[in-house]
């Protein structure tokens, strides 16, 4: 049994709007499963292709305007790509942002309806993740969530230490997860969350209970009937558990 990271989830005032940005941004392919969702993926992957890395957009009533415990690093190869990528994202309607991080070699901007992510300076590590480095989730205790989604799913926990932890996929493909030590982390519902999928011939409802067993609760986000089961890890960053693929 085990369970993989897909995708991540945006809320959004408008799907449609939001999806169009981060698909130029990566220079990913656009589709949609209904109304209010947009799907992105990267050119010549089939969701859920184990290779692939995805990000679902979702129109949600009245998003929150606030800083979010998750947010993605962007991956670039060299001091001009990083310079070029800037420029473009503005160009698309990303705005300067500032978190209070300084003088850094990153650059922080928010997307155009006020999710906050960062563009890298090139770093060895990223090189071969494609456009996104890492999904980066502020937490209190690196070694904890280490612990926790270490279990949880079949990633490598392949570094960790009291102010981050960071895990990949086995194939050793796509972006890192990353557990960053943030003082005064909020704790407002995640704008931004993290989608789990069981492998074909997997039971839903026994890897739901097995993260239950790990320390995951279970929330209620209105969700209703729905085919995904919403929780929460040790520090309440929700996340879901879609029915099998």
């Amino acid at each position: 049994m085990a369970l993989r990271l897909v995708q991540v989830n945006f809320k959004a005032r408008d799907d449609a709007a939001l999806g169009r940005f981060w698909a130029e941004a990566l220079g990913w392919g656009l589709s949609s499963e209904g109304p209010g969702v947009t799907n992105l993926e990267p050119e010549g992957l089939v969701w859920p292709d184990p290779a692939g890395f995805y990000i679902d957009v979702v129109t949600v009533p009245d998003p929150e305007t606030v800083k979010y415990r998750v947010h993605l690093d962007l991956a670039t190869t060299s001091a001009a790509h990083q310079a070029e990528l800037v420029a473009r994202l503005k160009d698309l309607g990303a705005t300067p942002a500032d978190v209070g991080q300084g003088d850094v070699p990153w650059t922080v901007l928010a997307d155009p309806e006020g999710n906050v992510f960062c563009v890298l300076e090139p770093r060895e590590i990223y090189r071969d993740t494609g456009p996104i480095a890492a999904v980066v989730v502020d937490c209190a205790d690196p070694r904890a969530m280490a612990r926790f989604w270490d279990e949880a799913m079949d990633w490598t926990l392949r570094e960790v230490t009291d102010d981050h932890a960071r895990l990949r996929s086995a194939k050793g493909v796509g972006p890192y997860l990353e557990f960053l030590r943030t003082p005064g982390v909020p704790t407002v519902w995640n704008r931004v969350h993290l989608d789990l999928l069981p492998y074909r011939g997997d039971d839903q409802a026994v890897e739901v209970a097995r993260l239950r067993a790990l320390g995951a609760t279970d929330i209620d986000l209105g969700q209703g009937d729905a085919p995904w089961m919403v929780l929460a890890d040790p520090e309440g960053n929700e996340f879901c558990v879609l029915g099998p693929a």
